[in-house]
């Protein structure tokens, strides 16, 4: 006979260790709590390390708003080569000498900077016909990858060694840092890959207040549980009637009776339960985007 699951509710701030993928990360924190259901925010690749929001319950239904955040990274490139997966696990195909001085570095890094076209690389999750395309690389497969419209916030450089730069990201969601590296090694001619990432920032989520996944697993779940609260604090919040909610519960057109928001929102209960995230009509009625009513207050 199977165990029965827990009904948890809440987000566990990982910073994932390198060498793991995020869903190996994911899995073994699930299995440790027995959690019945589980997701996190965005893929860190396994050479990576850094913040990773594990969300548990109902947090799994907030989570595509980190996932579709702005993110911060540290990473280090190698200069004077290229690999088949931009980073350090892929097999050498181009060798090059390196002669980048740091005036020169600075130089090719405006073209990165503002809003820039960025090409994926074939080495990542994304599909083609329902094909991961990581899987169609492995075939030796290359298929044209269109441009993708993306935004660096930030980007800084520093050179640490004749062939090793330290780069720091701000930049928008579905941004590649292994592509970013690739291309700026082609801009300085000798080519260039991943060898070092971390992801330190998620929106105002710093990884300094993450836990190690060792630290994690051998935890008490309630020293590690935080309220979904956490990943949608950047949203603006307002106060319900309990009437509201109960109307919003039997799929009711509910009135928004005077509230105005001009964005999603969070509607909080007078108790201070977190009923839902949603917006105002222009109609003047209330539209729940994701609801937490049928969860226990465990973790929430």
């Amino acid at each position: 006979m199977k165990k029965q699951k827990n009904n948890i509710h809440g987000v566990i701030l990982l910073d994932k260790p390198t060498g793991l993928s995020s869903n190996g990360a994911l899995q073994r924190i699930k299995h440790c709590f027995n959690a019945k259901k589980a997701g996190h925010t965005g893929a860190l690749d396994p050479l990576a390390t850094g913040l990773l929001p594990i969300c548990l319950g109902q947090a799994t239904k907030v989570s595509e708003y980190l996932l579709h955040s702005h993110k911060k990274y540290t990473t280090v490139i190698k200069l004077g080569e290229v690999t088949d997966t931009l980073d350090s696990e892929g097999e050498i195909t181009v060798t090059k000498p390196v002669a980048v001085n740091d005036s020169q570095l600075q130089a090719a890094l405006a073209q990165f900077r503002g809003d820039i076209k960025q090409v994926p690389p074939m080495y990542s999750a994304l599909k083609k016909d329902g094909q991961p395309l990581y899987k169609l690389a492995r075939k030796g497969e290359i298929i044209e990858r269109p441009e993708r419209d993306m935004t660096v916030y930030s980007l800084e450089a520093t050179l640490q060694s004749p062939n090793h730069v330290e780069l720091k990201v701000h930049c928008s969601s579905g941004f590649y840092i292994r592509s970013l590296a690739h291309d700026l090694g082609q801009v300085l001619g000798c080519g260039a890959h991943v060898v070092e990432l971390r992801r330190t920032d998620i929106k105002a989520i710093n990884v300094g207040v993450a836990h190690s996944l060792e630290e994690v697993l051998s935890a008490d779940l309630k020293d590690v549980l935080l309220p979904l609260e956490v990943l949608i604090e950047h949203m603006p919040k307002i106060q319900i009637t309990d009437d509201q909610a109960l109307s919003m519960v039997q799929g009711k057109l509910t009135p928004a009776n005077g509230l105005i928001t001009d964005q999603l929102t969070r509607f909080y209960q007078p108790n201070g339960y977190l009923y839902g995230v949603g917006e105002v009509s222009d109609t003047g009625f209330i539209k729940a985007r994701k609801t937490f009513v049928d969860t226990d207050n465990e973790g929430v």
